[in-house]
This record gives structure tokens, C-alpha cells and sequence, in this order.
């Protein structure tokens, strides 16, 4: 049949035509409904070109070095950041030993301060009842230590029971471990020794002020008490005292990175103010995941002179591994990046010819990164002048 071409702009013959073939059926195979071009048969796909691999003259290939890689052993340094915090083993929460108001406080926040220093000053009735306790238990264990002793001569003429003796004894041993459990009271409430030794002899003292002490040797980092405030004894937070030439600082870690970090390895903090870089270790790996950030906890002791690391402050850490590990390192400069920005290098072949081989990166030390798929040993790379071989594999 014989091909003919209908030209679409014709808005009458098409209309014919189309009201023929849905009323007749009137073939159409011998026009070309899509105009007056003639019909192409569908093309068969171009092969895509491959490159060929580059060569080199002898004097061109003075321009490139190669190096053989090898399985080299490295030890990763994990970089990551974390918070600083509190050494708790360092740090001490004061709650108030006795109840009352707070009438003087004698500490600000960064105050440094030692053990025993005053830290406030609390109108306590709890002093006055413990004075008075141990007074009364001074006394008893002193009368009882007498009736005692008078007991123990009677019963030796008789004059007493065996019983009566020893009920004597009880008595007296009870009443010395009275004074000596309010005596405690007192030296848990700091009260001064000098009072102390007054109380003891019997003699008048002043109204003794309660006085809310330093524990240890620190810095005052949180002050919860206000003046007027009323302690509760043995539950009011009033101060935290910490040693600071010491510090934790959280670091956080996701999915491979944990494989390269155990307990003891070494590390480095950086802050963002200053370049100095302060020495820690890790101390602790946490067990569980943060549901959030889907990272693990690294907890690293590091030193704090001046104490220059704040807490809640954000800083950079360097972990080092001490593990070694094992892997095809290739230097930065034989990596080469393709139109699709992926790496790759060139690979002597037997020929003499330089073939791209894609790669995978993996970690980067310094100026090497680690292969992980792409070569084997023995493989002899172009670790400078790749760009060049580039250019020439182009031309």
C-alpha cells in the first residue's frame, strides 16, 4: 500500500478521515497521522563509550610517581564533640544539717573554698536541743557511773544484790552511750571543739550560731539558699562545692566509631576560645543509646588547670584509639574525582597503561585514607600526577 502524508494542520480532511475510520474502519496504516515526516524505525541503542585506559610516553611518565599498596596498620583518632560536666567524684551536694532560717550567707557562687570553711550562717533551735541533750546526758551518765560504783562496794559487804549490782552497771553503760550518740549530734552540727570542751567541763557558753561548712576543698558552683530561706534539715539543697582541676566530659559517639574506643584510651578537649588542648582519658562507654540522637555516651576524665572548661560548655574531643587497625591505606593525592564526584584512582596495568579504578573511602589519617573496597595488595597506584594521566586519558 502506498504511503501518503496528511498534513494535520487541514482541520477539515482530518475530521473527514477520522469520522471514516470510526464509522467504516477504514484502515490507516498508509498515512502517517503525525504529520509529513517520513516514519523512522526506532534506533538501536548507541553502546556507551568506554574509556580506554591512558598511556604514556616514556618522557611523560616522568611526571608521575607510583607507590605499591600494602596492608599498613593505623590507629584511628575519633573526632567528636561533647559537654562538659561535673567530676562527680569530685563534687559534694550540701544539704542543710540542721533546720531553720538562713541568716547570713558568708560563699558566692566561684568562690573558691577548703574544708570546714563557713559557708552560712542559720538561727537553728536545733543547736539549743542538742546542747541541752548532751548536757542532760553528761549528767545522767555521770550520776549513773557513780550509783554504779556505790552498788559495786555494797554488793561486795553485801549490802546490795548481785542483781542490783549489775542492773547498776547497765545503767550506767547505757547512760555513757547516750552522752556519747548526743556528742555526735553536736560534732555533725560543727560545732566548734572549744565549745564543745565547755559543754563538757560544765560550763556556760554563748549562743552558738548554726554554721553550715564546707565538706571538702573546692569551688562554689551552684548556691541554692537564699537568706530568710527556712532549711530543712536533711532535705534542703543549699550549696554544691566541686573540685574543679577536674572535669567529665560527655562525648558522643554513633554506630562504627564505637568499635575503635574502649575504656583508657587517650583523648584531647578543645574549646573554641583557646587552642590549648587540655589531656583526658575515657573512662566510661555508657551501655545504652540515646533514644533521641541514636548516640552512646563516652565519658573522659580530663584535666582542668585554671579551670578554663565551664560546665554545660560545648567542646571538640579527640579520642585515640590505642587498638590498632588494619587496612589498604592509599595517600590523599592519588585520589581522583570523577563527573559524578566519585573517587577513584589510576592502576598500573601490565601493559604499561593506567586504568581508573573506582574506590571507597574510609577513614582518613592525616594524609592517607583507608581503601576499603576497590584494591588489593600489590596494586601499584598513581600517587602523584594523576590529574596529569587525567588529562592525557582525555585527549
Amino acid at each position: 500500500m502506498d504511503t501518503y502524508c496528511l498534513d494535520q494542520s487541514t482541520p477539515r480532511l482530518w475530521k473527514i478521515l477520522a469520522r471514516g475510520v470510526l464509522m467504516f474502519g477504514v484502515g490507516v496504516s498508509g498515512f502517517l497521522i503525525d504529520g509529513c515526516s517520513p516514519r523512522v524505525e526506532s534506533a538501536t541503542p548507541t553502546p556507551s563509550i568506554v574509556a580506554s585506559n591512558a598511556t604514556l610516553t616514556a618522557d611523560q611518565r616522568q611526571n608521575i610517581h607510583l607507590a605499591t599498596v600494602e596492608a599498613t596498620e593505623f590507629h584511628k583518632t575519633i573526632d567528636t564533640t561533647g559537654t562538659v560536666d561535673f567530676d562527680n567524684d569530685q563534687a559534694t551536694i550540701i544539704l542543710a544539717p540542721m533546720s531553720g532560717p538562713v541568716t547570713k550567707l558568708l560563699v558566692s557562687v566561684g568562690d573558691k573554698v577548703t574544708a570546714g570553711q563557713p559557708l552560712a550562717e542559720v538561727d537553728s533551735p536545733d543547736f539549743a536541743a542538742a546542747i541541752s541533750a548532751y548536757r542532760k546526758a553528761l549528767s545522767t551518765a555521770k550520776i549513773t557511773k557513780q550509783l554504779a560504783d556505790q552498788d559495786a562496794q555494797l554488793f561486795e559487804h553485801h549490802g546490795v544484790s548481785l542483781r542490783e549490782s549489775e542492773q547498776a552497771k547497765i545503767d550506767a553503760a547505757n547512760a555513757q552511750a547516750d552522752s556519747e550518740a548526743a556528742l555526735q549530734q553536736l560534732i555533725s552540727l560543727k560545732v566548734p571543739a572549744d565549745a564543745l570542751a565547755a559543754i563538757k567541763g560544765g560550763k556556760a557558753i554563748p549562743s552558738i550560731k548554726g554554721i553550715i561548712r564546707s565538706p571538702i576543698d573546692g569551688t562554689v558552683v551552684d548556691r541554692a539558699a537564699t537568706p530568710g530561706e527556712l532549711l530543712q534539715a536533711g532535705t534542703t539543697q543549699v550549696f554544691t562545692i566541686a573540685d574543679l582541676s577536674r572535669v567529665w566530659v560527655m562525648a558522643h559517639l554513633f554506630g562504627s566509631e564505637l568499635a575503635a574506643v574502649s575504656a583508657g584510651d587517650p583523648a584531647e578537649v578543645l574549646t573554641d576560645a583557646d587552642s590549648k588542648s587540655f589531656t583526658g582519658t575515657v573512662q566510661n562507654i555508657s551501655a545504652v543509646v540515646d533514644p533521641d540522637t541514636r548516640a552512646v555516651a563516652v565519658r573522659v576524665v580530663a584535666e582542668n588547670p585554671g579551670g578554663a572548661l565551664k560546665q554545660q560548655q560545648y567542646v571538640r574531643v579527640l579520642i585515640h584509639s590505642a587498638a590498632g587497625t588494619s587496612g589498604l591505606m592509599a595517600p590523599v593525592s592519588a585520589v581522583l574525582r570523577n563527573d559524578e564526584n566519585l573517587p577513584f584512582v589510576y592502576v598500573a596495568q601490565k601493559d604499561e597503561s593506567f586504568a581508573r579504578q573506582r574506590i571507597t573511602l574510609g577513614y582518613r589519617e592525616k594524609d592517607r585514607y583507608d581503601i576499603t573496597s576497590g584494591l588489593k595488595a600489590g596494586d601499584r597506584i598513581v600517587v602523584e600526577g594523576g590529574l596529569f594521566v587525567q588529562f592525557m586519558q582525555n585527549q
